[in-house]
């Protein structure tokens, strides 16, 4: 059976971290990670070209197998949420037309995988990717989170084939 190779991606505007891992049965091996970081004076349009060119260089260099995204918290101001709406399209879109399947978990799925508990800190986290891949140090809080999402799909991966066989 060959690895599998999975890239997290945590969309932002702002930062939009991703973590490349690979998994062989129960063992999880770190590959890369980093942020996609758009010039932030620039205007919503090319933030989101930026986003998208930045992971599709990400998507070609490491040609993941398997692409795994966060799902966006409704934020208290919809203004917000609807840009980083826009952010999240663009993590799935790059993957999409890369040919590689696009699978979401909620924050809190994400947070009880890596760390045991749905409301875990952004410190525990990045404490607990450190247990998991050892070889990783991711830069920013976004990288991380992007690993523990690719990890999360590394975990959950099969429910989802399953269920996706039975449909």
């Amino acid at each position: 059976m060959r690895p599998i190779r999975i890239i997290g991606i945590d969309p932002g505007l702002r930062r939009t971290g991703w973590g490349i891992i690979e998994t062989s049965g129960n063992r999880l091996s770190y590959i890369a990670c980093g942020s996609v970081e758009p010039d932030p004076k620039a205007d919503l349009a090319l933030r989101l070209l930026g986003i998208h060119d930045g992971l599709a260089k990400i998507l070609a260099q490491f040609t993941p197998d398997e692409a795994a995204v966060e799902l966006t918290f409704v934020n208290r101001d919809p203004a917000i949420s609807l840009k980083l709406g826009q952010a999240r399209g663009i993590a799935m879109l790059a993957p999409a037309i890369a040919g590689v399947s696009v699978a979401e978990y909620a924050a809190n799925l994400v947070k009880k995988t890596i760390v045991g508990a749905g409301h875990a800190e952004k410190a525990q986290i990045r404490v607990m990717i450190g247990v998991l891949l050892p070889k990783a140090d991711p830069k920013s809080e976004d990288a991380a989170d992007a690993l523990a999402i690719a990890v999360t799909h590394a975990h959950h991966r099969t429910s989802i084939l399953l269920k996706a066989a039975a449909s």
